[in-house]
């Protein structure tokens, strides 16, 4: 079936195109995932994330997930720590996981990029760098001028400081952060910093909000609170009975002492 797939994916093209069956994941060169902050944060992100309007299986996150953006260089890449594509099937072609995520193949660049940052990728992160001749292109370059990302946030975890850039005429702005949150008024969303236990740690962590400013709960809050309620209506229901028994108890002892059998 993959190979069916891949074949169809091809016809249209002068010469044939990699797809994502075809690139690697991960570069062997590289270590992978740092730290468990990497590993938390963009599960955090992508366990929050609701958008208005847009079915659950018509977005695709990617986490440390190779970034394939350039068809006269299919092995040019990026690694971001977390994206976001609105508009393509939760699953590649609807049914497979992704190795990674190419540009070419899936008609659909990211939305929102969020890089984490560290000592060893700051400078790049925060577009300081520029590429050599012959080079790939820094991130900062392929996010704002190739493939046009309208939304690149940026969290600091060691100062807990969050900046974030929107693409207007092809160049990144610094957007506004008031009380550590930023508003992304096409996707009535927003991204902010919560102070609360993520994972066994509480310290600030980057989540989506949606747009009246709450934080979107995780499928694993969700069921928390369900489970909460159920249980509040449960004592509820138990202590009507209580009540009801009581007066009913109260109302038999009047009735004796006028001498009427309550039975």
């Amino acid at each position: 079936m993959a190979q069916a797939y891949r074949d169809n994916l091809r016809q249209p093209f002068a010469k044939p195109l990699p797809t994502m069956y075809d690139l690697p994941s991960e570069d062997p060169e590289e270590s992978g995932l740092p730290d468990e902050f990497h590993d938390f944060q963009p599960h955090l992100l992508s366990a929050t994330l609701r958008l208005a309007g847009v079915e659950r299986d018509r977005i695709f996150t990617g986490t440390d997930l190779n970034l394939y953006y350039d068809p006269n260089h299919p092995l040019w890449h990026k690694r971001p720590d977390w994206f976001v594509a609105i508009g393509v099937p939760r699953l590649y072609a609807g049914w497979d996981l992704r190795l990674s995520y190419v540009v070419w193949d899936e008609g659909v660049n990211p939305y929102v990029v969020v890089e984490l940052l560290s000592p060893g990728t700051e400078k790049e992160d925060l577009g300081q760098t520029k590429a050599g001749e012959g080079e790939p292109p820094t991130k900062w370059d392929v996010y704002e001028s190739i493939l046009k990302v309208p939304y690149y946030i940026l969290y600091d975890r060691y100062s807990n400081t969050l900046r974030g850039f929107r693409l207007v005429e092809g160049q990144y702005q610094a957007l506004a952060v008031e009380n550590d949150r930023i508003w992304m008024p096409e996707l009535k969303a927003g991204l902010g910093l919560w102070q609360g236990e993520y994972e066994g740690r509480t310290r600030p962590w980057l989540r989506w909000l949606d747009e009246e400013g709450s934080w979107i709960p995780t499928p694993l809050e969700q069921a928390e609170e369900r489970q909460q309620k159920a249980e509040e209506r449960q004592q509820q229901a138990e202590e009507r009975q209580r009540q009801a028994e009581a007066n009913a108890a109260r109302l038999a002892e009047k009735l004796r002492v006028l001498g009427i059998d309550p039975e």
